[in-house]
């Protein structure tokens, strides 16, 4: 047979089988791979990566899921929203003189006529759903995943598929007795710490690569989740709200079952569905191979520019031009919102967050928040890949979930508004805000907002309990005067003098736009020694000249100089843009 014995793309679990039939061998002891990888993952990675693979993979979302073949290789690109803690499984099964495996599957159970050999293995399961407030210019276009897809499924890959069909009774799973589960060594093990679950509650489930999608059930798709089961991960490499890009193996079952004691509890750790209450007919599984953190320039599809300083400035000049045009012809207003949207959160040093840079921009009210509030909003989701939008309601604030909260009947993580990824951008619109009274969830939802604005921090709610959550997340409040609610860093009276009615701007220009704004972000940035001496200088100076200046000034003002120096590519803060910095806040400074 002339290639490879299997396709990772069409048939990852023939892949992952033969790996694991040559990691061991006839006579070895399978309990050396529990909690490690046998080279199934550096197979995947050399494939996708070093190979190029990666371009061929289809990425899961509500229009491919429709086509998308169970058992075969899919991406899924989303936030984790909640941590559904640990799975028990089979991964490990003696069948006759042979050692067979069910990682990477839905499989919970032993072949009839297998031995009493087998390992428990362990797997964490992650809620993801697609990152809240991703705008529609992230995701590739329809006919572009088809084309992946028909390139993905040639005529040998299908013939590969049939000859595997026919043999796949390697990782084919159906009811196991109930003597050789109890005769097992490691379920014995189990059951004298009290962790091992009945036998008769392990069900058969699905089998390989004939499911049909057509029934699961439709979903909103910005709300289209995805069961994430990792294999061999650390914990402190991935955590809450963290955005991911999940490969692995598609599996789909509209007919699984789980059948269950509900007096059993410890069955829950092998029956996640019914422990989860997640259907697989609503939420798609994904077994994944490899993982990888994604950041802002992932979302980019455009090639990288050449970074030279000449290419910076003039991008930079560009942007600064149409968030002008945007703004009313609002120059100093422009200037403020570019800094606004290259900052983020950098470090943390005690409750303090270094980096953030939330803007309110006063002398709004409801037509002039139509015309400009509407334009910045949409200039804003053209350049960041996940905004949000917030109108701010008395009968808003006492109704609405802000943070999330912990549902116990369920043990799932009820997400809230304020659930976002990192590098995310809040627009709260204060404008239509009345007098009014709060009630006692609008009072919680105004300190929640105030903390987050103040600290980047958001309160989980767990009942009995509340957690602070670290966030990073760009803060714009539109209001007719100085928000009371919402202590902003930045308070700038907004004058336009004229109306742009055509702000059209070609493809190429926004794709130079957000390369721009991912990468000047990502710099990282110091101030030498002699500049240190200028700032100190100027910052007494300042605080001589006025005494109610303090600390967050200063703080505000050094942000300030390390947001204008990345904005040209500096690394460095010069003495040129610090005086620049100088005068923005005199001009600022002169409006209030």
């Amino acid at each position: 047979m002339v290639g490879l014995p299997y396709d990772c793309l069409a048939n990852p679990l023939g892949a992952v089988r033969l790996t694991f039939e040559k990691a061991v061998g006839p006579g070895s002891d399978p309990a050396a791979l529990d909690g490690k990888d046998w080279g199934a993952a550096d197979l995947f990675r050399q494939f996708l990566f070093d190979d190029g693979g990666l371009s061929q993979v289809p990425l899961l979302n509500p229009s491919t899921i429709k086509w998308v073949m169970p058992n075969t290789l899919v991406r899924f690109r989303g936030m984790i929203q909640d941590m559904l803690g640990n799975e028990y499984y089979v991964g490990a099964y003696k069948d006759g003189d042979k050692w067979r495996t069910n990682k990477f599957a839905d499989v919970s159970q032993c072949p009839v006529d297998a031995s009493s050999d087998m390992r428990i293995w362990e797997r964490r399961l992650l809620y993801c759903v697609p990152v809240p407030g991703q705008n529609s210019w992230v995701e590739p276009s329809h006919e572009a995943m088809n084309n992946v897809y028909a390139n993905s499924i040639s005529p040998q890959r299908e013939k590969r598929q049939r000859e595997d069909d026919a043999t796949m009774t390697d990782v084919d799973m159906v009811e196991a007795g109930h003597h050789a589960l109890e005769d097992s060594p490691n379920f014995k093990k189990m059951r004298d710490e009290g962790m091992a679950p009945e036998p008769s509650n392990l069900q058969k489930v699905a089998t390989e690569g004939n499911s049909s999608n057509s029934s699961l059930v439709p979903v909103d798709r910005n709300s289209f989740p995805c069961l994430v089961k990792i294999y061999d991960s650390s914990e402190p490499d991935m955590k809450l709200n963290d955005v991911f890009e999940f490969v692995g193996v598609f599996t789909f079952d509209p007919d699984l079952t789980i059948g269950r004691d509900d007096n059993d509890e410890l069955t829950e750790n092998f029956c996640e569905d019914a422990s989860v209450s997640l259907p697989p007919t609503k939420v798609p599984r994904l077994h994944c191979v490899v993982h990888r953190k994604l950041g802002f320039g992932d979302f980019l599809r455009s090639p990288q520019l050449e970074l030279t300083p000449c290419a910076i400035k003039e991008v930079r000049e560009a942007l600064l031009g149409h968030l002008t045009a945007v703004l009313g012809n609002d120059r100093v207003a422009a200037q403020y919102v570019l800094l606004h949207l290259l900052s983020r959160v950098h470090a943390r040093v005690d409750s303090i967050a270094v980096g953030k840079l939330s803007l309110n921009l006063t002398c709004f009210n409801k037509e002039s928040a139509s015309v400009f509030g509407n334009n910045l909003k949409r200039a804003i989701e053209n350049l960041l890949p996940f905004t949000e939008r917030l109108p701010l309601t008395i009968d808003y604030l006492n109704t609405v979930s802000l943070a999330p909260k912990k549902d116990y009947s369920t043990n799932r993580l009820v997400s809230g508004i304020l659930q976002l990824a990192e590098g995310s951008h809040l627009t709260i619109d204060e404008t239509p805000l009345q007098s009014g009274t709060l009630n006692s969830t609008g009072v919680e939802n105004a300190r929640i907002l105030k903390n987050m604005m103040e600290s980047q921090k958001v309160e989980y709610d767990f009942t009995y309990y509340k957690m602070e959550m670290a966030a990073d997340v760009q803060l714009l409040i539109l209001s007719e005067g100085k928000s009371n609610i919402l202590p902003a860093d930045l308070i700038l009276p907004f004058h336009p003098s004229s109306v742009d009615s055509t702000l059209g701007v070609d493809d190429e220009m926004l794709k130079s736009w957000r390369w721009y704004l991912a990468t000047m972000k990502s710099l990282c940035h110091s101030i030498e020694s002699h500049m240190q001496k200028v700032v100190e200088d100027d910052l007494v100076a300042a605080r001589q000249a006025d005494r109610s200046l303090g600390s967050q000034e200063f703080s505000r003002w050094l942000t300030m100089g390390r947001l204008m120096s990345i904005s040209f590519g500096e690394t460095c803060l010069s003495m040129e843009h610090w005086q620049m910095v100088k005068e923005l806040e005199r001009l600022r400074k002169e409006r209030l």
